[in-house]
């Protein structure tokens, strides 16, 4: 009876496998994947990033993998990304579930919700983030403030080696708490060092095993231990931070002079109480803040972890862009966002880092909403849709040194700055990232008033920091420490 019922068992899986093989006979190609477990090598895919660069060697610039039942459509190099992202940008703008990240579930906030939700509040993001001025100088006063505190806090460590990460987090965060509250919070201020320290182990926990595990099987994950029960009570905190802060609004509203985005937020929920297609709501306020602090944060503090590595690495390069800043401001007086003009080089440098150091291991995930017909490949409805952002910026055929860190990729032959189309570090198409101009600003601005304060060194007897990268959604540097020298003037 054990040996029939093995091999019905094992008729039914093979009957299984061919079924499987024959309905994906129109997909594009991709390794074997098996029923139920999917492609072995898709689970290497968040922790390996060679594998993705092998994956598309060997398949070509649009392939398939299975992770369980679901589809992964890979899309890689500039020409086959930007017709995928351009070409359907209905079909490719949906959000695939993410059920830690998204904290209060599906449909909600800007970056996992989808349709109606989703375009309403990235209109409304869009549009708040403009009326409280970005672009303009207000905005940039506030993260010249910020910057300003942490060039103290560098010069607070004397020149001795320190790990800046936590100053670093610190001062991005507080530019989100200042656009969202209306205020920035001092650096001793326990809550706010708690918000941080939550955000800090979601960015940690974010793209490891567990997050991967919860994300498919998030029912059962729920009822195990492990370091995802921290990650959410991590999650909850930064909720409730959120929702103390809108209470504090409702009481002390200012919906006719709007400071922030809790105000601007609150007073369009009154607007369209009795709009039956309004989506604005308490809960999408608090998810919109979540996905500020989250998104907002983690990407920007990833890359200027980036930079200050790269800067003490190669100090030929960080002499350049000081000599640069002296020339043509000096040591005093404030540099904004559109004098990036006017220094070419340390443009060429801010841009060539976010490029060969790119933060993502991949672009943000979307789903497809039907089938779809790419390049003679079926993309059936509910796949999961890849960017391989990576693949474009380390793009061989694109750049003249894809995996050195080379300022003159964004600088013509007479020194001046240059704009790349191959440049899609904030994504491309209907879902670029709503936060890509303050990013910039903040980029710019940081890293221009710490480059004016201090001379990044090596620590004594520390020949080069680690460039490896630490492999999770989001890319990090190893944990290092270095030495910020303050100028002499």
């Amino acid at each position: 009876m054990g040996t029939f019922l093995f091999v019905l068992l094992l008729a039914l899986l093979i009957l299984l496998f061919l079924r499987q093989h024959w309905s994906r006979r129109h997909l594009p190609p991709g390794p074997l994947a098996l029923p139920l477990v999917g492609t072995f090598g898709a689970y290497r895919f968040w922790i390996h990033k060679d594998y993705i660069s092998k994956h598309v060697k060997r398949y070509g610039n649009i392939s398939t993998l299975t992770v369980g039942h679901r589809l992964l459509i890979l899309l890689s190099g500039l020409k086959t990304v930007k017709e995928g992202m351009t070409s359907f940008p209905e079909e490719f703008s949906n959000r695939p579930d993410d059920p830690l990240l998204a904290a209060l579930g599906k449909e909600r906030g800007i970056i996992f919700s989808s349709g109606h939700t989703w375009k309403q509040q990235r209109h409304f993001g869009i549009t708040s983030l403009r009326r409280l001025g970005l672009g303009k100088k207000s905005i940039e006063h506030q993260i010249e403030d910020a910057a300003q505190t942490l060039v103290e806090a560098f010069r607070q460590k004397k020149g001795q080696p320190f790990d800046p990460s936590f100053p670093v987090l610190n001062a991005v965060s507080n530019i989100i708490s200042a656009l969202s509250f209306g205020h920035p919070f001092a650096p001793e201020d326990e809550n706010f060092q708690k918000l941080i320290q939550a955000l800090n182990f979601v960015f940690n926990f974010t793209g490891n095993i567990f997050h991967l595990m919860y994300r498919f099987f998030p029912h059962l994950m729920n009822y195990l231990p492990g370091p995802h029960q921290k990650a959410l009570a991590s999650r909850e905190l930064i909720l409730s931070f959120a929702k103390q802060e809108i209470e504090k609004h409702k009481e002390f509203h200012a919906l006719h002079e709007p400071q922030d985005f809790i105000d601007y937020y609150l007073l369009q929920m009154e607007k369209s109480r009795n709009d039956p297609d309004s989506t604005y709501s308490e809960e999408n306020l608090v998810q919109c803040i979540w996905d500020f602090f989250f998104a907002g944060t983690e990407t920007t503090m990833a890359t200027l972890m980036w930079a200050l590595l790269l800067l003490t690495n190669y100090p030929d390069i960080q002499e350049k862009i000081k000599k640069e800043i002296e020339d043509v401001f000096g040591f005093s007086g404030s540099i904004s966002y559109q004098d990036r003009k006017k220094l070419p080089y340390t443009n060429a440098v801010i841009h060539e880092m976010q490029r060969v150091k790119y933060v993502l291991l991949v672009g943000v995930p979307r789903q497809s909403t039907k089938d779809v017909k790419m390049r003679g490949y079926l993309i059936p409805k509910g796949s999961i849709i890849i960017p391989d952002l990576r693949s474009v910026l380390l793009d061989p055929e694109q750049w003249e040194t894809p995996e050195e860190f080379n300022p003159n990729h964004f600088l013509d032959k007479d020194g001046m700055f240059i704009e790349r189309e191959e440049f899609l570090p904030f994504g491309i198409g209907v879902r670029t990232c709503v936060g890509q101009q303050l990013a910039r600003i903040e980029i710019f601005i940081f890293l221009t008033s710490l480059l004016r304060a201090f001379c990044f060194q090596l620590p004594e007897g520390v020949k080069e920091l680690n460039e490896a990268p630490v492999i999770k959604v989001t890319i990090y540097p190893h944990p290092y420490k270095f030495c910020a020298i303050p100028t002499k003037v």
